[in-house]
């Protein structure tokens, strides 16, 4: 298990928030500028990295423990659905939009792949871009409508089928379906500019945090839903790994994925549909500063029980 590696890619997701911090002081990127970064990672970066991350080969010989992640996937995201519409009824509107998507959509979109790969090699990268497609079209079909108000629900349904990362996933579930292979051109531009992501996103953190007073980052709020985003939910998913006796390397990805921070998304969307920035970077920076010594002890736990 290469915990090193995974020390050192939150740590340099750490960094890229820290630089982040320093364009925004020395005012390089400014408030203007901020907001234009948030519109292109929305509209035109995290598109490209959902069609990347949906082209996927259909392998027969692996297709029944795909299946297997699929279903543990779409069970966790109901699972988040479901606590997050009862956690949070007595948190003020603004913060509970913010807590709600941030329960239902972790990081697992950016940091799940290289986890996976890094400790359990190409299958488990295989495994966690399976693990990953609930989580994108409930992320931006369901999460994006947290954050969405409009006078009816027909206008709500209207924005979300029409947001770029929605149409960006239904690319990517016809590519993934149809195994058709786009020119090489199309596919080396698209998977370039998804590459971005996680560079662009923490550094946009960063100038999110900037303009946060993170003094009071932690509170009860906070620590409540870092609790439920690091330990709870894993340990519900490690819970129902050994009861249903699922391969230990399903197990070990599906738990390791569910144990992740925050979406980076959560203070991007706040940014974007005006909602409560500053709490969901709160959210993001406290759970992904957590998660340096989570993330590795979860993969211990995982290692103990499993792979003993």
């Amino acid at each position: 298990m290469k915990i090193e590696g995974l020390l050192d890619l939150q740590v340099m997701m750490l960094l890229l928030m820290g630089i982040g911090v320093i364009l925004r002081k020395k005012n390089i990127i400014t408030k203007e500028g901020k907001t234009v970064l948030t519109d292109l990672v929305i509209n035109l970066i995290l598109p490209c990295n959902i069609i990347t991350a949906f082209c996927i080969p259909m392998d027969r010989s692996v297709l029944i423990a795909e299946m297997e992640i699929f279903i543990i996937s779409v069970l966790i995201q109901i699972f988040c659905t479901l606590i997050s519409g009862v956690l949070y009824r007595k948190v003020p509107k603004g913060k509970r939009m913010v807590l709600q998507y941030a329960t239902v959509c972790s990081n697992a979109g950016f940091l799940g792949n290289p986890v996976a790969e890094g400790l359990y090699g190409s299958l488990g990268l295989l495994y966690a871009s399976v693990y990953l497609i609930p989580q994108r079209i409930v992320m931006w079909s369901a999460g994006v409508s947290y954050f969405t108000q409009s006078p009816s629900r027909k206008e709500v349904v209207k924005k979300v089928l029409t947001h770029p990362c929605i149409i960006a996933v239904e690319i990517g579930i016809v590519l993934m379906v149809t195994q058709i292979q786009l020119p090489e051109f199309l596919s080396t531009g698209i998977e370039e500019i998804g590459g971005c992501t996680t560079a662009v996103t923490m550094i946009l953190i960063g100038t999110i945090l900037m303009d946060t007073d993170m003094r009071h980052m932690v509170t009860k709020i906070t620590a409540g839903y870092s609790v439920i985003r690091l330990i709870f939910i894993p340990t519900v998913v490690l819970l129902g790994c050994l009861l249903a006796g699922v391969d230990s390397v399903v197990a070990g990805v599906s738990v390791t994925l569910a144990a992740m921070p925050a979406g980076t998304t959560t203070a991007i969307l706040a940014l974007k549909y005006h909602g409560d920035e500053e709490f969901a970077t709160q959210c993001v920076v406290l759970t992904t500063v957590l998660s340096v010594a989570a993330i590795p002890i979860w993969s211990l736990i995982i290692h103990s029980i499993f792979l003993a």
